[in-house]
């Protein structure tokens, strides 16, 4: 007879259908104190006790691993102990006796995903990680097994996220769940009208309500790109082939490094183009600008760029130098000096909707950090992965003034050279 293990997990009526399911694809978007994280956690306990591949990996992913240990990890060893075979705290993972292993990881440190094959995969708050790190990271992770995966979060304005939840909700193979705290019963109303009393209604919506249609709480660039959208600014945008094209980054080491593409038009700023990237050495994104075929004009980067490159035994200036590309370094300036002279830019920017989407979401996810103890918000912007293409368009709107329409350099390259790779 087959020995029964019980797991002491009773899911929520709204939770039956979720662990039924037979779509591959999920995507759950819940008010707060749903108890999503307990559920996400023993789906992947269910999913790995009763996987019959060879060695069965399984993956939660918070945007950070500090919260994905702060939140999730206890759970984990709570609901998996009559079947936990081995525990690795310092891995953040249980080997189950099946031979199945579930990890929690940080979305903030996509090399550790790298190499592995995932059976099956959570993204807990998937809005609040980079756009990149499904098409680029995990979704590669889950061909060779054809593993699932599950996205679950609280709406933070349109972003990815939310494009995310709009292709679930049109398509037969997904899964696809709405919870609001109005109809789910769970948060009591008393609660919910002592919350509503006390928030913002712009908050409450979001909050409880599941309400994508309202700004990232924080948002710092809310009004005016909701201007350029109602103005029929974020559109298709082509190149105008008579202005030359101009670059603006941000540098990363272990974040993003990120780059607008740029023309000026008489006063309006056109934005054509957006290109992200992560952990590649600057030989690289001299590949993408070469690969783009644009007639150049300057490539304004921060400060930074002149602290040595840990990929060669240069410079970023130095390195681009050598491929024949002067880039023009930027002074370090007063963060919020550069916020308002964006501020300021954005009437005059017209945004090509495609090309510069991840850019997009970058824009509206950037935003100040709720500090709770405190009742406000903290003075400066948070730090996560939509700060860097933020920065990028802070420093365009500190360059935008100084481009010329002569270019500084030919730009022609044809091959990089193999000792700065």
């Amino acid at each position: 007879m087959a020995k029964v293990i019980t797991i002491d997990y009773r899911p929520r009526p709204q939770s039956i259908d979720y662990h039924e399911r037979t779509q591959r694809w999920s995507c759950t978007v819940a008010h707060r104190r749903f108890g999503k994280t307990v559920r996400e956690i023993n789906e992947l306990i269910k999913r790995a006790a009763t996987c019959d591949k060879p060695s069965p990996r399984f993956a939660y992913i918070a945007p950070y691993r500090e919260q994905a240990k702060a939140v999730a990890w206890d759970y984990l060893k709570r609901y998996a102990r009559p079947l936990a075979a081995k525990v690795l705290e310092s891995e953040l993972s249980i080997d189950l006796v099946t031979g199945a292993r579930i990890r929690l990881f940080g979305a903030d440190n996509p090399d550790a995903l790298r190499g592995i094959y995932l059976d099956g995969v959570v993204l807990d708050e998937y809005g609040d990680m980079r756009p990149t790190l499904w098409g680029e990271i995990i979704r590669p992770l889950l061909t060779d097994r054809q593993g699932w995966a599950s996205f679950i979060g609280t709406p933070k304005g349109k972003n990815h996220f939310h494009a995310i939840a709009e292709l679930a909700k049109a398509d037969d193979g997904w899964f696809y769940q709405e919870l609001k705290a109005s109809e789910t019963g769970i948060v009591a109303a008393t609660e919910l009208d002592d919350a509503r009393r006390q928030m913002t209604p712009e908050q409450y919506a979001q909050e409880f309500e599941c309400a994508f249609d309202v700004p990232a709480l924080g948002a710092i660039y809310a009004t005016e790109l909701a201007a350029c959208r109602s103005e029929g600014r974020i559109a298709a945008i082509p190149r105008d082939r008579a202005a030359l094209v101009h670059t603006a980054w941000d540098l990363g080491v272990g974040d993003d490094t990120c780059i607008w593409f740029w023309q000026q038009v008489g006063r309006e700023i056109h934005l054509i183009d957006y290109y992200a990237a992560n952990g590649q050495p600057i030989t690289h994104y001299l590949s993408v600008l070469a690969s783009r075929g644009y007639d150049y004009g300057q490539h304004y980067v921060p400060h930074d760029a002149e602290a040595r490159e840990r990929w060669s035994a240069g410079t970023m200036v130095q390195v681009a130098e050598a491929q024949g590309i002067r880039l023009t370094v930027l002074p370090r300036e007063d963060v919020e000096q550069g916020i308002n002279a964006a501020r300021m830019l954005f009437s005059r920017c017209w945004f090509d909707e495609k090309k510069c989407a991840a850019g997009l979401d970058a824009l509206m996810n950037y935003r100040r950090e709720y500090a709770e103890k405190l009742g406000q918000f903290k003075p400066t912007p948070l730090h996560d992965w939509a700060s860097h293409g933020a920065d990028a368009f802070r420093y365009l709107a500190m360059s935008v003034d100084k481009a010329t329409d002569r270019p500084d350099v030919t730009f022609s390259i044809t091959s990089m050279a193999s000792e700065f790779a």
